[in-house]
């Protein structure tokens, strides 16, 4: 911040109503506003009246984003975020019993801010690029979820009747597989179908993994014995989620091409011929082994602001690829870090896994702590601890990886 703060101020945001708490020099003052257009105006109107400049307020909240923090920001007021299992322990100083009451949230919030600012993280306004990509993202995740979810009721319903169809491929919510189901939904039908019918379905889908002729073979294997009308039931029920499938299909394939049209501006234009490339952070990680589309869109979205500040502890944290150490006495215990981003604990977790299957120097990191004893998960969170430093490395020095670089930062194997 340009100057210290001389105003702090705690908000319980809710869903209706917020509660405010303002502290200076003088007794706490406790005020609620409607959470709708004119209630954050009034709100962020008489906060800004308490002060000379709006950079002499520093407000305290837990959620790092939403319409009050962005209104707050627009006019110009220092918003700190903080972790809501760490403020639970600050309101243990208000009362012991573990009373609880949002206008107590906001004291509280108004409290620890002014005493141990360094607990807080300052919010900082993102790029609206990367506000965009989070939500395509986040998008992109819960269709995955979402396909998955349908994906297993069709299974669930084929396994009743038609179990041949499971085995023509691992995946049974991709589109030929449905398309080829359409056509033959019931054994009777299958027993019908021709190799050329067959052949047209994955021709259209560009599917040579399997033949026609091996498709009708398994489509025509001989069928359950189930009772009346169990058919009819898992054909209709598997007709309606088909429908959702494909939608979700289509979907998936469009936030696909927005996440690689946002990721390509954020990497920038090409450079004209004669001229020096100017690395970008997009750039640089996108040259790592294992960082694919979901995994740079995750840790552009999720930790930029620790990668715009080439901060290799917080994004350590953040990942939960630092180790959580419990010592008391003589007992000395390292575990696995449950405080962090799972959307990043996820994209980590594979970047890694695929790393060590296209980088020789992963490869070996990781054998050698599976020699060691160390578990598959705890293995893969030290060749991304690896990849991490050496991410920070490049985004410092502004370079495109290098398999022969070696990172400065020591990861710990812990």
């Amino acid at each position: 911040m340009d100057s210290e703060p001389l105003v702090f101020v705690g908000i319980d945001w809710a869903s209706t109503e917020h509660q405010v708490c303002l502290t200076s020099t003088d007794d706490p003052v406790q005020r609620a506003f409607a959470h709708d257009a004119a209630g954050i105006g009034a709100m962020v109107d008489w906060l800004c009246a308490q002060a000379r400049q709006p950079g002499q307020i520093a407000v305290g909240i837990e959620t790092p984003h939403g319409p009050v923090v962005e209104a707050l920001m627009d006019r110009g007021v220092a918003v700190f975020a903080i972790n809501p299992k760490q403020l639970d322990r600050f309101r243990d100083r208000f009362s012991p019993a573990g009373a609880k009451d949002d206008r107590r949230d906001a004291l509280v919030l108004a409290s620890s801010l002014r005493t141990d600012r360094h607990c807080f993280r300052r919010v900082e306004a993102m790029d609206p690029l990367v506000v965009e990509l989070r939500e395509w993202s986040c998008m992109a995740a819960e269709l995955k979820d979402e396909r998955i979810r349908l994906a297993n009721r069709v299974r669930q319903q084929l396994w009743r009747y038609y179990p041949q169809v499971p085995d023509l491929a691992d995946d049974v919510g991709t589109a030929w597989v449905l398309t080829l189901w359409s056509k033959a939904p019931t054994p009777a039908d299958a027993s019908r179908m021709t190799e050329k019918r067959v052949a047209r379905i994955l021709a259209a889908h560009r599917i040579r993994r399997i033949t026609a002729a091996d498709a009708l073979a398994i489509l025509q294997r001989p069928a359950l014995t189930v009772a009346p009308g169990t058919a009819e039931a898992a054909r209709a029920h598997i007709a309606a989620t088909a429908e959702r499938l494909h939608l979700v299909n289509r979907q998936i394939k469009n936030v696909t091409h927005r996440l690689d049209a946002l990721v390509e501006q954020l990497a920038g234009p090409e450079p004209e011929p004669g001229q020096p490339a100017e690395q970008r952070d997009a750039t640089i990680l996108r040259s790592l082994p294992g960082v694919g589309r979901i995994v740079l869109a995750t840790l552009l979205a999720e930790a930029h602001q620790a990668i715009q500040a080439r901060d290799y502890h917080a994004l350590r944290t953040l990942t939960g690829v630092a180790p959580v150490t419990k010592r008391s006495g003589k007992s000395r215990r390292v575990e696995m870090r449950q405080a962090c981003s799972n959307r990043l604990r996820t994209a980590v977790y594979h970047w890694a896994r695929v790393a060590t299957q296209h980088d020789a120097r992963s490869k070996s990191r990781y054998a050698a702590l599976r020699a060691r004893g160390h578990s598959h998960g705890r293995a893969l969170r030290t060749v991304a601890d690896r990849l991490l430093s050496i991410a920070c490395v490049m985004l410092e020095k502004r370079s495109s990886y290098d398999p022969q670089h070696e990172p400065t930062h020591a990861p710990k194997t812990a």
